[in-house]
């Protein structure tokens, strides 16, 4: 590719470059029988991702009885957060075509870097269990920067774009997490339709939807 017209493109994880929910789901049931709340589907918690562990365990709750003390939600955290480590990889892989596009986009000279509102640990544990590191010049979770500065905030992605050598970047996400911040970078975004979209890919202000990683790049050669 010769031209190209962006220098850096970000990506977020869960959704995006991971199908992941498969063991989300199970850790966020764990804590809910802790609690002795019922567990729900699979497809629900993919509306819970996005916003971190802590969002997504109170999405949880809220859908299956309502907020618990803060004392105890710390501790259900906790009880989630222990299983997910310990089966972060279980069952989750790159979506279909998202190994092929990164290697294209490394080939023809893109900087990549991952932009999470994952934390950063379990974030890079979970890349490289998946064998992606490599891959990735940066990974920024909610936690780099601390977690009044993940995303939709700006900061993230631009300190990542910074670490890259900076120049012209574009965001690759599933939510308005990602379009919001992407925005507020002044950057363009680019969101997948399926990913774990918060509300319909149409209306979350990207300036492109792919339906799938095939027309990645051709989608960021148009803009």
């Amino acid at each position: 590719m010769t031209d190209f017209p962006f220098d850096i493109v970000l990506f977020d994880l869960d959704g995006t470059l991971v199908d992941s929910n498969l063991d989300l789901a199970p850790a966020v049931n764990h804590a809910l029988t802790a609690q002795g709340r019922k567990n729900v589907s699979h497809e629900a918690v993919r509306g819970f991702i996005g916003g971190g562990a802590v969002r997504m365990l109170e999405r949880a709750l809220e859908e299956t009885g309502g907020p618990v003390s803060k004392e105890r939600f710390d501790e259900l955290t906790d009880i989630a957060l222990q299983h997910y480590w310990a089966h972060i990889a279980d069952n989750t892989v790159p979506f279909p075509g998202c190994i092929e596009a990164l290697t294209q986009l490394k080939e023809s000279g893109v900087t990549l870097a991952v932009c999470t509102n994952k934390s950063e640990a379990p974030a890079r544990e979970l890349i490289e269990a998946l064998g992606m590191t490599h891959f990735f010049s940066a990974i920024y979770g909610a936690d780099t920067l601390g977690r009044d500065r993940a995303k939709p905030h700006p900061d993230m992605l631009l300190a990542a774009a910074k670490d890259c050598g900076g120049g012209r970047f574009a965001m690759i996400g599933d939510s308005t997490f990602d379009t919001r911040a992407a925005k507020a970078a002044n950057a363009p975004v680019i969101v997948l339709s399926f990913g774990y979209n918060d509300i319909a890919p149409g209306e979350m202000g990207a300036d492109g939807v792919i339906d799938n990683f095939a027309e990645l790049i051709p989608m960021l050669q148009s803009l």
